[in-house]
């Protein structure tokens, strides 16, 4: 049985399983977009590991990540929230998602969807890294200092630049998979 190569991150089953069938995938879906940009900003600090085993804690903490829902939450919610031990409890990050919320349904309403938003960054079309070790992946680009610095104009925080290009990494808006990994030549774009 030949060996899979994988990025050297993906070690633990959780990590795995994440790597080979989520990692990377252009994302579409603006529930699935906005997801990714609470679980990056809530990541700021920790390792992805936490941010993974506390997923589903998100995922019903956050109201399934419905950005109308969020954006409604108030202090009381705040205050309910950080006694949940299944998400970060960091009062920061939790109003930073409700703020990212609002901030999202503006860009909805601005360009259609947050899909057409993010992906308008990119030409609709991943980058790619190819690269050939995990030290030659950046922690941040020009691009991504660039949304970051229209996310925050836009009200948005937890948006730095290495959570957005965690971001952009994550929902596939570029494609940092080691050039060795099975899963760089997958999600490859066609040409």
């Amino acid at each position: 049985m030949p060996l899979i190569r994988r990025c050297a991150w993906a070690r633990t089953p959780e990590s795995i399983l994440y790597h080979d069938t989520e990692w990377g995938v252009p994302v579409h879906d603006d529930r699935r977009l906005f997801e990714f940009l609470i679980l990056e900003g809530a990541q700021a600090g920790l390792s992805w590991e936490t941010i993974l085993r506390k997923r589903e804690g998100y995922r019903k903490a956050f109201a399934g990540f419905d950005p109308a829902r969020v954006a409604r939450f108030d202090t009381r919610k705040v205050a309910t929230l950080m006694q949940n031990a299944a998400i970060v409890r960091n009062r920061l990050k939790i109003e930073a998602a409700i703020a990212n919320a609002r901030a999202v349904l503006a860009v909805q309403a601005e360009f259609g969807s947050l899909d057409a938003y993010f992906w308008s960054f990119v030409a609709g079309v991943p980058r790619r890294g190819a690269r050939r070790r995990l030290g030659d992946v950046p922690a941040t680009t020009p691009l991504a200092e660039e949304i970051s610095r229209e996310l925050r104009a836009r009200g948005m925080r937890f948006v730095g630049p290495t959570i957005v290009y965690a971001f952009m990494q994550a929902t596939g808006m570029v494609n940092d998979h080691l050039a060795s990994c099975f899963r760089y030549r997958q999600l490859a774009p066609e040409g």
